[in-house]
């Protein structure tokens, strides 16, 4: 009697072990299909189709109008006056005619204002014509200045040669004869293998061209500033412009 009594709490012992085993398994499939239904409510069951909002279209003559006009003036220095009078038709035609801005050259303030208007459509005209007229009055040709107007991706850049090397009297003549070259031959030299405009204004020279191009003339203008000779300059130059062209 003792055995049965033992063994029969070890039989009914293992049935509800089991029983619960049967219960786990039904309350996780029972969660899982209340987890999909809390999904459903949440986010939308997978039939409904989004629908996309529809906004109105922004335009940008909008934000252009009679109150919110831009204004820009450009300082022209004092020796730049006078070819600017004589060349205001090749300035004025394109910036009015590509760019739709309103121009006026102020005497008294010796400067170019710009302005924009109902007919300006491009965002960044006011920008590009003011880096048309800056090139234009520190020395720039204004056919290589109307670059600015039709390209993105041109810069300017401007840098003294004390910024490289304090020079003064004889040695300052004698860099900047270095960097101009006989004829203009060096500074030439530079343009035509980095594919840049370069204007030496005394000091100041100032460079036109993309970002790598211009990397490239201003390291020949600063060699040429501490006092390297014209001919170890242009052997850079020509294997510059022969990787260049290997490119493409």
């Amino acid at each position: 009697m003792t055995t049965q009594t033992a063994a029969s709490p070890s039989v009914f012992s293992k049935a509800p072990a089991a029983a619960e085993v049967g219960m786990l398994d039904d309350s996780t499939t029972l969660d899982q299909s209340t987890e999909q239904e809390v999904l459903d409510t949440v986010m939308g069951s997978t039939e409904e189709t989004l629908v996309k909002p529809q906004f109105d279209v922004l335009r940008r003559v909008a934000t252009n109008g009679n109150n919110n006009k831009e204004f820009r003036s450009v300082p022209i220095p004092p020796h730049r006056m006078t070819p600017l009078k004589k060349e205001w038709l090749k300035i004025y035609s394109p910036l009015v005619e590509h760019l739709k801005l309103q121009v006026r050259m102020n005497i008294k303030r010796k400067s170019v204002e710009l302005r924009t208007c109902k007919e300006t459509i491009d965002t960044g005209a006011l920008q590009k014509g003011a880096d048309f007229v800056r090139a234009f009055s520190l020395g720039f040709e204004i056919a290589d200045a109307m670059a600015l107007i039709r390209l993105d991706d041109l810069f300017m850049e401007t840098f003294e040669t004390k910024d490289v090397r304090t020079l003064h009297g004889d040695n300052l003549s004698r860099a900047i004869g270095r960097i101009v070259g006989k004829d203009g031959r060096t500074r030439h030299a530079i343009e035509n293998a980095s594919r840049t405009r370069l204007v030496v204004a005394d000091r100041k020279i100032h460079i036109l061209g993309g970002f790598a191009n211009i990397r490239i003339a201003r390291d020949a203008v600063c060699s040429l500033i501490l006092g390297a000779s014209p001919g170890k300059v242009y052997t850079k130059l020509r294997t510059i412009a022969s990787r260049q062209k290997e490119r493409f």
